[in-house]
């Protein structure tokens, strides 16, 4: 059966219709398949935590200098948008948290990775990699080993161990050292006071902050000792808000092309620090 004039001008019109209706959506599917702008506002939101860590940044008020405060404001020129920097976090889970919330685009300031942040934020791959590190009582530290090597007895030990509250070193602690008895304290100062005082055995951090710490009072040689564990690194990367992957691919891209995937290590660092102290 031959079809009609009418068939054939009623199919076209509906094959019209249809081109139409899809013209009519294509311009809705693009605006959702372009990519989102990397930042808005013209602001680049930067966590970072209210207290120092030469010579990765100052504390809030005392300046801009930094490796955390170059590397911020380079990201930001290159993106072309204003740094606006938010120093309201006592801890580092703190700046993770205000990522989590969306109160910030980025973090910056000696951010460790580690599993249990990575499932709630993006991280940049590492741009400084360091050993994590023991700072060991002397004498507590004789008394325990009993004339062994320290290293025979470290991963076994179940003695007091000091870590800073909200810190990656709290998270590390229970794997790392599933015997100790796990002491938070709420900064740094402390901890090593603890250390001189002998009310603690050890305290866990980086090998970086021990080796500063030996640097800035030679005394602490007499009543402490430190162990590095070239067996376990502590990675420091950017970290990014979860819902924008662009933000973090441009930041590797930064890491890659501005910096030249220099990844900085703990002599680098120290020897920044030196230069930096006789300023």
């Amino acid at each position: 059966m031959s079809l009609t004039r009418r068939t054939l001008l009623t199919a076209g019109s509906g094959g019209l219709l249809i081109a139409q209706a899809q013209a009519a959506t294509q311009p809705a599917q693009q605006a959702e398949n372009t990519p989102q702008p990397v930042v808005s506002d013209n602001r680049l939101r930067i966590a970072m935590p209210a207290f120092a860590s030469d010579p990765f940044f100052p504390a809030d008020g005392a300046g801009d200098k930094g490796i955390d405060m170059e590397l911020a404001r380079g990201i930001a020129a290159e993106l072309g948008v204003e740094p606006v920097f938010d120093r309201s976090a006592v801890t580092f889970d703190g700046i993770v948290q205000q990522l989590m919330s969306g109160r910030a685009d980025m973090a910056i300031g000696k951010l460790s990775r580690t599993l249990q942040r990575g499932r709630s934020i993006l991280y940049s791959r590492p741009y400084a990699m360091l050993h994590q590190g023991l700072l060991a009582n002397r004498l507590n530290l004789a008394r325990i080993t009993q004339g062994k090597p320290p290293e025979q007895i470290i991963r076994d030990f179940s003695g007091d161990l000091g870590v800073i509250e909200g810190s990656s070193f709290a998270t590390y602690a229970a794997t790392t050292f599933p015997r100790a008895q796990i002491r938070r304290f709420a900064g740094w100062n402390t901890v090593v006071d603890a250390i001189r005082n002998g009310t603690i055995d050890m305290a866990y951090r980086d090998d970086f902050e021990i080796k500063k710490l030996m640097v800035d009072d030679p005394s602490m040689t007499v009543v402490a000792r430190s162990i590095t564990l070239t067996d376990k690194v502590d990675t420091i990367a950017v970290g990014v808000r979860p819902d924008n992957p662009h933000l973090a691919a441009f930041v590797d891209l930064y890491l890659d092309l501005a910096r030249g995937q220099q990844v900085l290590n703990t002599d680098e660092i120290i020897a920044r620090y030196r230069l930096g102290s006789k300023a």
